[in-house]
C-alpha cells in the first residue's frame, strides 16, 4: 500500500517506473547503499522532525548529520525528531521507508544542500526496501514547494 502510494506519486512526473524494490532490507542508509550497490553518501535519507505545531521532513544526502545550531538558526527550535511511534501516522510512512512522495497535507518538505554535489540520489519509496533513483533537481521539481536549506555537517 505504501509503496504504491508512492508509486502513484511519481507517476505525475512520469517516474513510477524507476523505483526498485529489492528482497532484502534497505531501512538504513547503509542497507540501502548495499541493497542498491552504491556509496552510503547518494541514499537520500528522509527525516522527519517535530516543530511543535508542524511536521517537517528533511532529506538529506546519506552522509550528512543534522548541524543542531544551523538547524536552530533556521527554523528557530531545537531539532527534535518525531518519535518512532508517531512516524507513521503524522507522515503517512512508517520508519524505514520515509519517504517525501505522496506525505501527509500540510507537511512542508526540505531538501538539504548535502544532496546537491551528486548527479543522482536515491530516496526510499515507501517501504522498507525500496528506493527510487533521481536527481537532485527532479526531486526539487517533483516536490512542489519544497526548499533547499543548509542544516547538516560532516559531509563536505
Amino acid at each position: 500500500m505504501a509503496l504504491d502510494k508512492a508509486k502513484s506519486y511519481l507517476k505525475k512526473w512520469g517516474l513510477e517506473d524507476k523505483v526498485k524494490v529489492f528482497d532484502v532490507s534497505s531501512a538504513t542508509v547503509a542497507l540501502a547503499a548495499k541493497a542498491l550497490g552504491t556509496e552510503e553518501q547518494r541514499i537520500a535519507k528522509t527525516m522527519s522532525f517535530d516543530l511543535g505545531d508542524q511536521a517537517i521532513l528533511i532529506v538529506t544526502a546519506g552522509d550528512a548529520r543534522i548541524d543542531n545550531r544551523k538547524f536552530k538558526d533556521h527554523f528557530k527550535t531545537k531539532a527534535k525528531m518525531i518519535p518512532l511511534a508517531e512516524v507513521e501516522d503524522r507522515i503517512g510512512y512508517d520508519v524505514g521507508g520515509v519517504c517525501p512522495f505522496g506525505v501527509k497535507e500540510g507537511i512542508e518538505i526540505f531538501l538539504d544542500d548535502s544532496l546537491k554535489r551528486f548527479t543522482t540520489v536515491y530516496p526510499a519509496c515507501g517501504t522498507a526496501n525500496s528506493a527510487v533513483e533521481i536527481s537532485p533537481q527532479e526531486l526539487h521539481e517533483v516536490l512542489p514547494g519544497s526548499q533547499w536549506i543548509d542544516v547538516c555537517k560532516d559531509w563536505e
